[in-house]
């Protein structure tokens, strides 16, 4: 059976606009802002921007004003969008705010999509997804979640204390995640909630101070103290809520790896040139063995990445857990990506260390990647323990 990893047309088309208007539009507000997070006026515009070239959502449905792209779509039009940090804000596919239209869109309300989902699809407010809190809570072993919900006459009362709540200054709601039953590192018991941004027991207690700075609205840590809401506010059924994580954690992590593989193929653009260009030892850069072998071993881990990005994306099309898969892709494309903006960076010398490109910029904002949604080392120990599992099912058949 043939196998085809080509774009449908229609889908190569917006990933080529996309493309341009990344090149174009955003890399000249992104060099202007060195790669930090913008003003919320510079987001207004770029989004409006983004409206007008047609590129904008378009992993959401077009009911909900996007262009309803799979997974498998998506990878190619949001790998173009990280060609640049402010390329997936621009778009509005953004994390946290992607995977939270992702999730709003397959398990909300009518009523909770209305009041949510449509205004974040238009870009008319932010969110964050409040589930990470500090040692011993919910980390890498989310079971560990320790924010509690009780109920109270009308709806629920949330306690807990949550951080490193990526795009939580400044966000219209939280997606909540806080303990309706059993106790810290038990596998079931949670659910969430939607959470409005005026609802006084909802406070901010800081900004954590990190290596990245491209995530909008920061990282945050928060405290739910006496955080009273609705029955209506429950996002999914009670007790459920780590079930329908999955809903969100799987895409979300490939939809990093898109974003990311644009930057490690920004990377790789500013290297190449730079050796292409620069003269010594009276010859090319590229020219030398040591700069080839660092440019071939970035085409390989680009294109190594993105074929397991696909993979995981396909599986995930079909209707599959993907959780294998996903993890795979995952620790692979966050240590690629690393090695090729680290390689680039080598490669261009005392001008990668310098300000003068973006390149320094890029190395702090990729590292926390190998962190973030799961470390490398937890994936690594799922990856094995499934393996294990076939293993021990086949042995006893």
């Amino acid at each position: 059976m043939a196998v085809d990893l080509a774009p449908d047309p229609e889908v190569a088309e917006l990933a080529q606009r996309t493309a341009e208007f990344v090149r174009t539009v955003v890399v000249p507000v992104e060099n202007r802002e060195r790669g930090v997070a913008p003003s919320e006026q510079v987001r207004i515009d770029l989004q409006r921007e983004a409206k007008r070239a047609g590129v904008f959502a378009p992993h959401v449905s077009v009911e909900f004003g996007g262009h309803g792209l799979d997974m498998c779509g998506r990878a190619a039009v949001f790998e173009e969008a990280g060609y640049s940090l402010l390329g997936p804000l621009a778009l509005n596919i953004a994390a946290p705010d992607e995977g939270n239209m992702h999730m709003l869109e397959a398990i909300a309300t009518d009523k909770q999509k209305q009041r949510y989902l449509r205004p974040l699809a238009q870009g008319e407010l932010r969110s964050c997804f409040a589930m990470t809190e500090p040692a011993p809570g919910a980390g890498s072993d989310p079971s560990a979640l320790s924010t509690r919900a009780q109920r109270v006459p009308g709806g629920w009362r949330i306690d807990g204390r949550k951080w490193f709540i990526t795009g939580a200054d400044g966000a219209g709601f939280a997606i909540c995640f806080a303990r309706t039953a059993g106790a810290p590192g038990d596998p079931g018991g949670a659910t969430m909630f939607l959470v409005d941004a005026d609802n006084p027991g909802m406070k901010t207690v800081r900004h954590i101070e990190t290596l990245d700075e491209s995530l909008y609205g920061g990282h945050i840590e928060l405290l739910f103290d006496n955080c009273v809401v609705p029955d209506e506010a429950v996002l999914g059924e009670v007790d459920q809520g780590f079930r329908y994580a999955q809903v969100r954690l799987g895409p979300a992590r490939m939809t990093h790896c898109m974003r990311w593989l644009g930057i490690a193929r920004r990377a790789q653009d500013i290297a190449v040139d730079r050796a292409a260009q620069r003269r010594l030892f009276g010859s090319r850069l590229g020219e030398l063995g040591m700069a080839q072998q660092m440019i071939a071993d970035n085409e390989i881990d680009i294109a190594a990445a993105r074929g397991l990005t696909l993979q995981a994306c396909w599986e995930l099309d079909q209707g599959r857990s993907a959780s294998q898969a996903t993890s795979i892709a995952k620790t692979f494309t966050a240590e690629a990506v690393w090695r090729v903006v680290d390689r680039s960076f080598q490669i261009c010398g005392a001008l990668g260390v310098s300000g003068d490109i973006l390149l320094g910029r890029f190395l702090r904002e990729v590292r926390p990647f190998r962190i973030y949604d799961g470390p490398s080392e937890t994936h690594r120990w799922a990856i094995a323990r499934r393996v294990l599992r076939r293993h021990d099912a086949q042995a006893n058949q």
